[in-house]
């Protein structure tokens, strides 16, 4: 039994009841855990608000937990894709004003492809992308890759939505990304884009 600012707390049977100075028994309603409603899956791809709670699956590929993503890089044989966007220069900075943008750190051995998990985009960044995925799997659609960005980013869900569609037929979708990778202790590194002039 606890007290409670001058009455007593009841717990019988496992019913809240509050035992007031007077002895009378008031009945306390229980709340329960607020919920969530689940995350709808486009019909598509996700055009805006990329940081947002994203989906449990993902059409095409099969969504991993860190310590999967981290049996996969262990095992060396996945392919590890970052696609977060880069870094943008601010408009207006003065061409001879400095910009440091924040270095990326991502899962050692990964390949950095930003801008490809962006819900529409134009052919130049289309082609970048499966020019990209065809020199990494050697053209083999059934080589392991993995894909992630950030926790809560959809930037990486329609990415493996995309490489789904060119046929890639092995995807995973780290949904944790970098966060729940570094959250677990593990080692990252820095790492730069591949541009898309290359």
């Amino acid at each position: 039994m606890m007290r409670c600012l001058g009455q007593r707390l009841l717990i019988v049977a496992g019913v809240v009841a509050i035992l007031s100075m007077n002895g009378a028994v008031e009945p306390v309603m229980a709340t329960s855990p607020v919920q969530t409603p689940p995350v709808a899956i486009p019909p598509g791809y996700k055009l805006d608000d990329y940081k947002s709670p994203t989906p449990p699956i993902v059409p095409g590929g099969t969504a991993v937990t860190t310590a999967q993503a981290k049996a996969l890089w262990d095992g060396n044989d996945a392919i590890f894709i970052d696609v977060l966007p880069a870094p943008i220069r601010p408009p207006g900075l003065a061409p001879d004003q400095m910009w440091a943008p924040k270095p990326r750190r991502d899962i050692p051995g990964s390949v950095w492809l930003p801008d490809v998990g962006r819900g529409a985009i134009n052919d130049a960044t289309d082609r970048y992308f499966q020019t990209n995925l065809s020199h990494l799997t050697h053209d083999h659609k059934d080589q392991a890759i993995v894909i992630y960005c950030l926790a809560d980013c959809w930037m990486s869900w329609n990415a493996v939505k995309r490489a789904a569609s060119y046929g890639y037929t092995k995807l995973y979708w780290y949904r944790d990304g970098t966060d729940g990778w570094t959250d677990a202790g593990l080692p990252v590194e820095l790492v730069r884009e591949i541009p898309q002039d290359q």
